[in-house]
């Protein structure tokens, strides 16, 4: 898979567009912990070597480019949704509150919108989903940069209040030590319950 490159945001800055964010999620197939979107728009001419879908980068590299990326951006933003959410109203909705929460928390507002996949409603704000955006369009590929190291850097914390879960190795993810946790510990409070194997543990629970 080769690096994402700036085509389509070049082709909206010779039509007349100024400020593009790009957007992405992080957690979206975790079974423990929050979903956390990210938007950032970055500089027209900048150029950081190394950036691309954040699942492709090692923890240090993904960390030293999310530094620069910060450092660089016009503006970025983050929305974190809780997994109480998610457990209530369905992944794709907590997906789309997060971005949206994101762009609203983002300034300077931007005057268009390249999204991973989804579409915004009710924004006001011209867009476009990329499917696959975090490994074709650069501004995606930072956003999701800055969505992972945000959430990761969530979970590191919630290790420490849930340590035998192993979260700030895996992060909430479906790994083999954490299923192991989950048939020793059961589900603790950020578990989402509407995940499998989680609601599985949950009903042995009972």
């Amino acid at each position: 898979m080769g690096y994402p490159h700036r085509k389509r945001e070049r082709s909206l800055y010779r039509k007349g567009a100024r400020l593009i964010a790009g957007l992405d999620e992080a957690g979206r197939g975790a079974w423990a912990g929050p979903i956390v979107a990210a938007a950032v728009i970055l500089p027209p001419k900048l150029r950081l070597k190394g950036v691309r879908d954040s699942k492709l980068l090692r923890a240090p590299i993904r960390r030293q480019l999310y530094e620069q990326i910060i450092a660089a951006a016009f503006g970025w933003a983050v929305g974190v949704v809780s997994e109480q959410y998610i457990d209530q109203h369905g992944l794709q909705a907590a997906n789309l509150h997060a971005m949206t929460k994101a762009l609203h928390e983002l300034e300077p507002q931007p005057d268009y919108l390249l999204i991973d996949a989804l579409e915004l409603e009710g924004i006001g704000i011209p867009q476009e989903a990329i499917i696959d955006g975090d490994y074709k369009i650069f501004s995606i590929a930072a956003a999701s940069i800055v969505a992972k190291v945000t959430r990761d850097t969530i979970m590191e914390k919630l290790s420490l209040e849930y340590p035998a879960y192993g979260f700030s190795s895996h992060k909430g993810y479906g790994t083999n030590h954490h299923y192991q946790m989950l048939v020793e510990h059961g589900a603790c409070p950020i578990h989402r319950r509407s995940f499998e194997p989680v609601k599985f543990f949950l009903t042995a629970q009972k």
